[in-house]
C-alpha cells in the first residue's frame, strides 16, 4: 500500500468520551477512516503511521441523521469508524503523530 493511500484510510482520530472509555479498558482506539477502507488496510496503515502492532480490527458503519430544518429535510453524513486493538504493551501517542 503507498503512502498516499495510508493518508487517506485513516481520516482522524475519533475522540468521544466513550473513546476515552475504551481506550482505558481495552487498549483500543477509535478512527475515523475513508468509507471503502477495508480491515486489512486499516490494520496497515495503523501500524505503518504509528508504529505499533495491531491485534485486531473492528468497524463500524453509522448512518447520518435525517435532520429538519426550517429550508426542509436535510441529511447529516454517513460515518465509519474503526476499533483498533493494540498488542498488550503497546500505546499510541497522537501528540508525536508525523
Amino acid at each position: 500500500m503507498n503512502r498516499e493511500r495510508i493518508f487517506k484510510v485513516l481520516v482522524a482520530p475519533h475522540i468521544s468520551e466513550k473513546a476515552t472509555l475504551v481506550a482505558e479498558k481495552n487498549s483500543q482506539y477509535v478512527f475515523r477512516v475513508a468509507p471503502d477502507a477495508t480491515k486489512p488496510e486499516i490494520k496497515k496503515a495503523v501500524e505503518t503511521l504509528f508504529e505499533v502492532k495491531v491485534q485486531a480490527v473492528q468497524v463500524v458503519n453509522i448512518k447520518g441523521k435525517t435532520k429538519r430544518t426550517a429550508r426542509g429535510v436535510g441529511k447529516r453524513n454517513d460515518l465509519r469508524k474503526a476499533y483498533v486493538r493494540l498488542v498488550a504493551g503497546q500505546d499510541i501517542d497522537f501528540a508525536d503523530a508525523e
